[in-house]
């Protein structure tokens, strides 16, 4: 990706991505863009999905890599900066409720999720576990950290993204809406555990809670890096269920 050949062409996809979210940024502090409460996050993905569906076409072919490195190791970098954010201390001030509410979301979401799955919606283990998964944790991270452990092949992935982004993107823009138009009678404390216990991606959350107030999104960012923390105890919870439950079918 960054060989002498491809460099120049990788850094213009970065160039690019970056000049967007500039783009972004300056749309969102124009009046009636703050007046609507839209976020920088929220104008950013609107921007991408208008130009997506009308001009993608233009786009340099030698530039995806960049693009591409971008929506990878530097949307991650920035997840980990923004968890710098956040102390032991920020924990603890979400309280108990928080915290319950976060644990509670990551294995409720994920049991019930799979036996929906499973049993209603008559899907394939994989594509219920992998799609319960991103629902539970942090979405699309989630789906593809779980994917070796059950080693599900890639397609079932795509699906279980797909299906996490596209509920995720509905809740960013439905969660803020429904609590200006008063349609959510919680407060900010509240809706900030709401937020962050509900919602599948980090980006969603911020977007979302952003465009609310600075106090919903501090606490819907503790709760949901608080979900995002439980990752690496389900996988192993994961991997010893599963590893029964195939020990089970061989005596069987």
């Amino acid at each position: 990706m960054f060989s002498k050949e491809n460099r120049g062409n990788t850094i213009n996809g970065i160039l690019f991505v970056a000049l967007f979210a500039l783009a972004a940024i300056q749309i969102s502090n124009l009046p009636f863009i703050k007046h609507l409460g839209l976020s920088p996050l929220i104008v950013g993905i609107v921007i991408g999905v208008f130009y997506a569906n009308t001009l993608r076409h233009r786009l340099p072919k030698e530039w995806i890599p960049g693009i591409l490195f971008s929506t990878k190791n530097i949307l991650r970098l920035a997840i980990i900066l923004y968890g710098f954010r956040i102390t032991f201390q920020n924990i603890f001030a979400v309280g108990i409720p928080g915290i319950i509410v976060s644990v509670s979301i990551v294995f409720g979401t994920f049991i019930i999720g799979y036996l929906i799955g499973t049993k209603v919606l008559k899907l394939d283990m994989d594509t219920a576990i992998l799609t319960s998964a991103g629902s539970s944790i942090c979405g699309a991270a989630a789906v593809l950290a779980t994917e070796p452990v059950i080693n599900a092949k890639p397609y079932k992935s795509a699906v279980a993204v797909a299906t996490v982004v596209i509920f995720g993107t509905i809740a960013m823009f439905l969660y803020p809406f429904a609590y200006k138009m008063g349609l959510v009678p919680l407060s900010a404390e509240a809706m900030g555990i709401y937020i962050g216990g509900t919602v599948h991606e980090v980006a969603h959350v911020v977007a979302a809670s952003t465009a609310i107030n600075p106090e919903v999104a501090k606490i819907a960012v503790i709760v949901k890096m608080i979900r995002v923390m439980m990752i690496a105890p389900f996988l192993i919870i994961l991997g010893i269920w599963l590893s029964k439950k195939g020990e089970n079918a061989k005596k069987q």
